[in-house]
């Protein structure tokens, strides 16, 4: 029996579920492991993850097929753990979307030039950075595997939306450069993908201890910032299924399509450069505002909150696992000390930048500020780590509203540097 045209067959779709559920038992267990009351949480499964594709997995030079070692029959792995990364991240998203939704658009619309002018900052600073590492490279070499000043600037765009974990800006890159720099673009994206997890990660961690902070009074300031909803009459509902999964199903699929939808920026037609919100976007949009109607008539189109607790667990460390794998076989193959350095930059500048320009200028409280920077850094597994760092969804609301805004623009920046540069 075979699935998706041949492509994944049940031989190795069974070894790569043995893999998956293998790397979420020990991803777990390194997750539990506090050192002076910091922990990796689900980042411990992109961790062991990581570990699992260096180990295990490797990329062939001539097709990039991604091949387990201890197969004896050379099956290309890449397309099953794409699978499951596309399905934890439409998960994870349209799980959060429906959480943030009921408080969602009264947020945005209180703190709309803050959110804007934060996801705006901190995407300038990360291409700032990007262009300081430019310059840096031509003074002091380009590195071991680039011989070209085009090729070192595919190479630094790669690194970018890895630094901020950004797909969509991924995408923009590869179809804008020439088409014999895609590979250093891909190159550059896995290697600085893993710093770009961690360290946001831990980072909205450690702020909160580090400035001592009150975790409760910093959940009531949030909560006294959310706008207060006022009693609705009580209405009976229809429900399709008592966990609500059917809602969420057609919050997915509206998403996908909403994704998928292609607008030009350059070039003639689709055949140029295009924008699209991608699945992440789509399922995001459609959740929010399914979440903040609630229903169609008397059609309830929530999910319970238990399934979206479930699913936005569920769908982060399977995206977790399903990017993972491959990315600690590509960084094995690929990896060059400074291309790291220049990774773990264009992560920590636009990092700082934007939680100090949250802080002082803008004056957010500190979770609307760390919640809001999660999404100006695109960052979906740090979103997972703060709410429960936190321990509360509605950090998810400045996420949220952060993220649009910083999507288009990383695209946008990184077609910049390749047509400047």
């Amino acid at each position: 029996m075979e699935l998706l045209n041949g492509v994944i067959n049940i031989k190795n779709l069974s070894t790569v579920l043995m893999v998956v559920f293998a790397v979420l038992l020990f991803g777990y267990l390194l997750g539990r492991i506090k050192i002076k009351g910091i922990s990796l949480g689900d980042a411990g499964v992109f961790i062991i993850a990581l570990v699992v594709g260096a180990i295990l997995f490797k990329v062939t030079p001539e097709s990039g097929e991604l091949i387990f070692s201890l197969s004896n029959k050379p099956y290309d792995f890449g397309d099953a753990l794409s699978l499951v990364e596309s399905l934890g991240l439409i998960l994870f998203v349209t799980s959060v979307g429906f959480i943030a939704g009921p408080k969602f658009f009264g947020n945005f619309k209180r703190n709309f030039k803050s959110y804007v002018l934060l996801g705006i900052v901190i995407i300038l600073a990360g291409g700032l950075s990007a262009v300081a590492c430019i310059y840096m490279g031509k003074g002091i070499g380009f590195g071991s595997t680039i011989e070209s000043s085009e090729g070192f600037t595919a190479m630094i765009v790669g690194l970018l939306s890895g630094s901020l974990t950004s797909t969509p800006a991924f995408s923009a890159a590869k179809a804008t450069v020439d088409p014999s720099l895609q590979g250093l673009v891909s190159v550059g994206h896995g290697i600085a993908y893993i710093f770009g997890v961690i360290g946001v990660v831990l980072f909205v961690q450690l702020i909160p201890k580090l400035t001592r902070a009150n975790m409760e009074e910093e959940r009531a300031k949030l909560v006294i910032k959310q706008e207060n909803v006022k009693e609705k009459k009580i209405v009976k509902l229809f429900h399709i299924d008592h966990m609500g999964i059917a809602a969420f199903s057609l919050a997915a699929i509206i998403g996908t399509v909403i994704g998928a939808i292609k607008i030009p920026l350059s070039g003639d037609g689709l055949s140029g450069t295009c924008f699209s919100l991608t699945t992440t976007g789509g399922c995001l949009l459609t959740a929010l505002i399914m979440g903040h109607f609630g229903r169609i008539g008397k059609i309830n189109i929530m999910p319970t909150e238990h399934t979206l607790k479930l699913f936005r667990e569920l769908g982060l460390v399977l995206f977790l696992v399903g990017a993972g794998i491959p990315g600690g076989a590509e960084f094995v193959e690929n990896f060059d000390p400074m291309y790291f350095v220049y990774g773990v930059i264009m992560t920590i500048i636009p990092m700082i930048v934007g939680f100090f320009f949250a802080k002082y200028v803008l004056k957010l409280s500190l979770l609307n500020n760390l919640g809001s920077l999660t999404g100006g850094m695109t960052s979906t597994p740090a979103l997972g780590t703060l709410i429960g760092t936190a321990d509360t969804e509605d950090v998810a609301a400045a996420y949220a509203a952060t993220y649009p805004i910083a999507l288009i623009a990383v695209v946008l920046v990184s077609q910049f540097l390749i047509i400047l540069f």
